[in-house]
């Protein structure tokens, strides 16, 4: 059984699109990165995983249960990190989480505890008094206290310094040893390509590509970097060409012996040819009109 399933899963506000006809499978205990730019319908897809609110048409299934009719057992079983926070002005950090865990029924004191000095936040101030990482930290441990079978996060890292987020992504890959699964919702890469296994990349409310992230790295492309000059004027699959006083660097997903018979004719005293990074990737498919490597 995945932890995540959806079949068709659409989301329309009016005749304006959320989210369109995804289809989407996460396995138990995964460490699956969701990435897209802000406006993409990443957290669209996650409100109506959620049941937070309805989808317009299609399916989506948490642990085999319905999202929709079974909603109060899916999120008996979900921690969600919302992108952003919002607290009751007044209340104290360790009322906020207390009420948390009183609403799920579950005593999380001792837990919570752990997770508060893991992550440097202060149970005693009040909520109105803590800055956005600090908010950010509330609701992280709010999110994980329970100890949920399945970690859904939205944007989870905007507000902590490094050092929290080092110690946050430790936290996580914790969870995921002791079999939790894990899918996080993000813009940043890195984040994704540092932690997770597969990943599902989403433009303009669609998925075009899924898979292991060392099968999302076979685009064929390849990431040049050139010390001197060559001209590429003629070449085919150039892209995000950067130019510098000491030479060239872009990605080249064309035929490889244009690219050796262009360089073979240039002035070039260096060069290097590399898998791409995850940055690389990216740009592949959200550089293509259908979304097909």
């Amino acid at each position: 059984m995945d932890a995540i399933r959806t079949s068709g899963l659409t989301k329309y506000y009016g005749r304006t699109r959320g989210v369109e006809h995804i289809d989407l499978a996460v396995g138990q205990g995964d460490f699956f990165g969701f990435i897209g730019p802000n406006g993409a319908g990443k957290s669209t897809f996650i409100r109506t995983l959620l049941g937070l609110i309805r989808p317009s048409s299609g399916q989506g299934e948490i642990f085999g249960l319905d999202v929709t009719k079974d909603r109060e057992k899916v999120l008996k079983r979900v921690g969600y990190l919302p992108s952003e926070t919002a607290f009751w002005p007044g209340m104290r950090v360790k009322d906020i989480l207390k009420l948390s865990a009183d609403l799920r029924r579950k005593d999380c004191g001792a837990v919570a505890g752990q997770l508060c000095e893991r992550l440097r936040l202060d149970a005693g101030r009040k909520a109105d008094e803590l800055s956005l990482g600090g908010r950010k930290k509330a609701a992280i441990v709010c999110a994980l206290q329970h100890e949920p079978d399945l970690l859904i996060l939205d944007e989870p890292t905007s507000g902590l310094d490094p050092l929290i987020q080092r110690e946050f992504f430790a936290l996580l890959r914790e969870r995921s040893d002791r079999g939790a699964t894990i899918f996080l919702s993000s813009h940043i890469l890195s984040e994704v390509q540092q932690n997770c296994a597969h990943a599902a990349i989403i433009r303009d409310g669609s998925v075009i590509a899924s898979g292991s992230m060392q099968d999302l790295a076979r685009t064929g492309a390849r990431r040049v970097s050139v010390l001197g000059r060559v001209e590429l004027d003629a070449l085919s699959g150039v892209r995000d060409l950067q130019t510098t006083s000491a030479g060239l660097d872009f990605l080249y997903s064309g035929d490889m012996r244009e690219l050796l018979t262009a360089l073979a004719g240039g002035d070039v005293r260096d060069v290097t040819i590399s898998e791409p990074a995850l940055e690389d990737v990216f740009l592949h498919y959200y550089g293509k009109g259908d979304g097909k490597p």
